[in-house]
């Protein structure tokens, strides 16, 4: 299979982990040999619920055996999308009503950026610097890494940026913005949490000039960092939510949510606005539907933040120099980039899944599944601290 990976599918990497895959199930991934890997990444935040979880899988096949894809998104009423977007309306804070899905996070933020332009009918977007949204030409378009950012010029227009947490650039945010759009977390960077009432201070200079907040939620979404949505910490409603990553249980999905008002935007002047053939995919939903009743009806959003503190009690060592993030959605920060690089390589061999962050080199991203247990994380963090004895 390792062959035939690299002749006949398109790499990311010069240098892809290659781990070949037999099957995974809870917090373990198996390969063809029978090894078992502990997963502190879940798919990067992918997996909420880890993998194959019992009633992702029923839900998945209960809904093979009615309907999978019948007409683009919209057209149809299909229980699955229309039961899902009503329990995020349900457990979302007004006037986040409405929902739109798509088929990835990086979709989701697309489709916001259109929707802020088209309701505010104004074209100017503010990003942060050191932002992922993702690799899409719109998503691309509102980050800092020129090395990204170069092979793919010209990327979309009046785009413009402020420093993430530095109150004194929100004056740049005027009656020309039509949207701001922020990471509630800042991912790629370093897992970046705002201070001093940030987003507050973000969300009044919009309101004063008729600007938009956009929060990226793709990564602190569904329970990860102990509230549903990470916003949800720091006392602030965006007017557009965009979401992703692990709110499908494994399965592939996006969505954006607004108000009525504001989403109806886009369903005319001109019509189908914004449109895809297969958001909202009866089988897709059944499995985010599945994944968010779980993670809101159970004990799972409070759980993370006890896991977080016993993953602070366990991951004390020199080479740590802190660990910054909230909830599941922890990077501990190296003394090094070598010394990360061969901690995530090294843990590998030992049976224990760990990845990058894009920007910070120094971090070592742990975001494991909602559902891991206290002995696994135990486990997990007892090779961490081995591996950097050997490499101190």
């Amino acid at each position: 299979m390792k062959s035939d990976f690299f002749k006949y599918q398109a790499q990311t990497t010069p240098h892809p982990l290659v781990v070949e895959i037999s099957h995974a199930e809870g917090s373990y991934i198996y390969d063809t040999s029978g090894k078992s890997y502990l997963d502190f990444v879940a798919g990067v935040s992918a997996c909420s619920l880890g993998h194959r979880h019992p009633r992702v899988v029923e839900a998945v096949k209960n809904q093979l055996d009615k309907y999978l894809h019948v007409m683009v998104y919209g057209e149809y009423a299909q229980e699955p999308a229309v039961q899902l977007s009503k329990l995020l309306a349900q457990e979302l804070p007004k006037p986040l009503e409405k929902t739109y899905l798509t088929n990835s996070g990086t979709e989701a933020i697309e489709g916001s950026l259109k929707l802020a332009r088209r309701y505010t009918e104004r074209t100017e977007i503010i990003a942060a610097k050191n932002a992922y949204h993702g690799n899409t030409m719109g998503s691309l378009s509102l980050m800092t890494y020129e090395e990204r950012q170069k092979p793919f010029r010209p990327l979309i227009g009046d785009v413009s940026f402020i420093e993430f947490n530095a109150e004194e650039d929100l004056k740049k945010i005027t009656n020309r913005t039509a949207a701001v759009i922020l990471e509630t977390i800042q991912g790629g960077a370093g897992f970046i949490l705002p201070i001093d009432n940030y987003l507050q201070k973000v969300k009044k200079r919009c309101e004063e000039v008729g600007a938009l907040l956009i929060l990226d939620e793709i990564q602190p979404g569904f329970g990860r960092t102990g509230k549903l949505f990470g916003f949800q910490h720091f006392g602030v409603v965006p007017d557009i939510v965009a979401m992703g990553k692990g709110m499908g249980g494994g399965l592939p999905i996006g969505a954006f949510t607004a108000s009525e008002e504001m989403m109806d935007s886009l369903s005319d002047y001109p019509k189908m606005g914004h449109i895809t053939t297969f958001g909202g995919n009866p089988v897709i939903a059944s499995a985010a539907l599945a994944t968010l009743q779980e993670i809101t009806k159970t004990d799972l959003i409070a759980g993370t933040l006890k896991k977080e503190k016993l993953f602070r009690e366990l991951l004390v060592h020199p080479l740590i120099s802190e660990i910054r993030g909230k909830g599941l959605m922890l990077a501990p920060i190296l003394q090094t980039e070598e010394i990360a690089n061969r901690l995530i390589l090294e843990a590998q061999e030992e049976g224990l899944i760990l990845f990058w962050l894009l920007f910070e080199k120094r971090a070592v991203r742990i975001s494991p599944p909602l559902t891991i247990s206290e002995e696994e994380i135990r486990e997990g963090c007892g090779i961490i601290i081995a591996l950097l004895d050997k490499l101190k």
